[in-house]
């Protein structure tokens, strides 16, 4: 019985092994192996809706509903193929020995296909010119963010003409990126190196965060067309992907900020939504809509352990600016948020408007 499935054993089989040993790193955590004994027929013992599904073990009499029969064995190079996919399972099949099959779901598998081909580097490339290979990315390009945040969602389209969009920068150590109080103007991702974060707070210097490849920045002054907020210098040498404020919006922003009224909250609310306030402590404690979280937009990035990837949120502060940032910097790291459109007055005036 196999009881994981590793990179070795995917990159047997297609159109998986298309994803290279760096795109199948992370696949394995959405596979799922199940063994069936000599003699069944493992496709009506079992419901494959929606699977793609490989024989990886022992050997299989597979019928075809166009009345062809095979015997595949696994391990062999004719078993490479998935046995079921897009709804078209076998008419029958019959276990000749007991057998291990692994599935994983169609839709996950196709975003990380379609992701995959996009995001390698152009073919094409001038000789001696540097291109980025995406798909060795991690942060906002991990897998989780896109297979269950909102980036499963992402228009196709969107994806190859976003990501031609970015402007690589080579940068040096001490380089500073942005400097706090200065209007947003790029979001950037780091595509190699280390950089530091830090904010003036009553004339000294608080070191924030320390950021690293595959990490992203500047969009919390984009997203709340604000000044920016803190510093970002370089720690190292290295590599940035810069995006301008106009493609960043319509090409990431528009699409991952998730807009809810007051009256649509509400009743996501009751169903099991959780409201999470992003204003400062003081604030919360004034007026905090009850049942809330309160974790203030500063803190958002630290604090997303404490938040349950399987829950929805809602985040608001009072006019909805603070709240659009924080509720960005959530789905682009793959949580399912939702931002209160207008914030907590124009929640007020739609509650009152139905009383």
């Amino acid at each position: 019985m196999i009881d994981t499935v590793s990179v070795e054993l995917l990159a047997r089989l297609q159109p998986l092994a298309s994803l290279g040993q760096a795109g199948l790193g992370e696949l394995p955590a959405l596979c799922k192996t199940r063994q069936f004994a000599r003699g069944s027929d493992p496709f009506r013992a079992a419901d494959w809706k929606g699977q793609m599904v490989y024989l990886v073990q022992g050997q299989i009499l597979a019928s075809m509903a166009d009345g062809t029969s095979r015997v595949l064995v696994g391990g062999h190079e004719l078993a490479s193929a998935p046995l079921a996919c897009e709804g078209k399972v076998p008419a029958r099949s019959q276990a000749i020995t007991d057998v291990v099959l692994m599935s994983l779901e169609e839709d996950k598998l196709d975003i990380v296909l379609t992701w995959n081909q996009l995001a390698a580097p152009t073919a094409g490339t001038p000789a001696g010119a540097e291109s980025t290979d995406w798909r060795r990315m991690s942060g906002m390009f991990a897998l989780d963010n896109l297979t269950t945040g909102v980036f499963a969602s992402l228009p196709p389209a969107n994806i190859q003409t976003l990501l031609a969009k970015f402007i690589r920068l080579p940068v040096k150590r001490g380089d500073q990126i942005i400097r706090q109080g200065e209007p947003g103007d790029y979001y950037y991702l780091i595509e190699s190196g280390r950089c530091k974060v830090t904010r003036q707070v009553a004339g000294s210097s608080i070191q924030l965060a320390e950021l690293k490849e595959g990490n992203a920045f500047g969009e919390e002054a984009l997203v709340a067309d604000a000044d920016r907020n803190a510093t970002v210098v370089m720690k190292t040498d290295g590599a940035l992907l810069r995006l301008s404020k106009d493609d960043f919006n319509e090409l990431l922003c528009a699409p991952l900020l998730q807009k809810v009224s007051g009256q649509e909250a509400r009743r996501r609310i009751a169903g099991g939504a959780i409201w999470l306030d992003v204003r400062f402590p003081a604030e919360y404690r004034s007026d905090g809509f009850q049942g809330a979280l309160n974790i203030p937009l500063d803190d958002i990035r630290q604090a997303q352990a404490a938040l349950d990837p399987e829950k929805e949120y809602i985040v608001y502060c009072q006019t909805g600016r603070r709240s659009s940032a924080a509720a960005f910097l959530l789905s682009q790291r793959g949580f399912n948020a939702a931002l209160l459109d207008g914030g907590m007055r124009a929640y007020a005036n739609a509650m009152e408007s139905v009383q």
